[in-house]
């Protein structure tokens, strides 16, 4: 018989007529579990928060003698190039940003899976221990009703 299934005594052998506490087991498990994942949840939503980097907008460009219809054409094309190139650096400031978010957020939920893991293995060598006391116990009142009957 294994050991999460509660021993056939009958309910007139027993001490006091409560449920037999192994049939408790499943709930008590379940209960730790829940209350571990919440834990992690708690531990994972109010761990250290690493703030985004301020990007610093780039230098403006020194302001260009009068425009004329030629110089025109080419200051805006230089303008627009600087732009460009501003744009490029904010949006690789942004992707390094944004990867290491996503490396923090990962090693975070590592931390609670193996958190979470421990506690119920911790939880079940407890139910296991329980379990087999519950049996000594059960089978000690056995032989004691039956040396009774004798």
């Amino acid at each position: 018989m294994p050991y999460w299934e509660a021993p056939a005594v009958p309910q007139s052998l027993r001490a006091d007529l409560s449920p037999h506490p192994l049939e408790k087991t499943v709930i008590m498990k379940k209960t730790i579990l829940f209350a571990s994942i919440v834990a992690a949840i708690a531990l994972t939503a109010c761990g250290k928060k690493e703030e985004a980097p301020v990007v610093v907008p780039a230098p403006a460009a020194e302001p260009a003698p009068a425009p004329t219809l030629e110089g025109a054409a080419d200051s805006a094309k230089e303008a627009g190039a600087a732009a460009a190139d501003s744009a490029k650096e904010a949006a690789a400031v942004a992707v390094d940003a944004a990867k290491d978010a996503g490396a923090a957020a990962a090693d975070a939920g590592k931390a609670a899976v193996e958190a979470t893991t421990d506690a119920a293995k911790a939880a079940a060598d407890k139910a296991h221990e329980a379990a087999e006391q519950a049996k000594a116990s059960a089978s000690k009142a056995v032989d004691a009703a039956k040396d009774a009957v004798k």
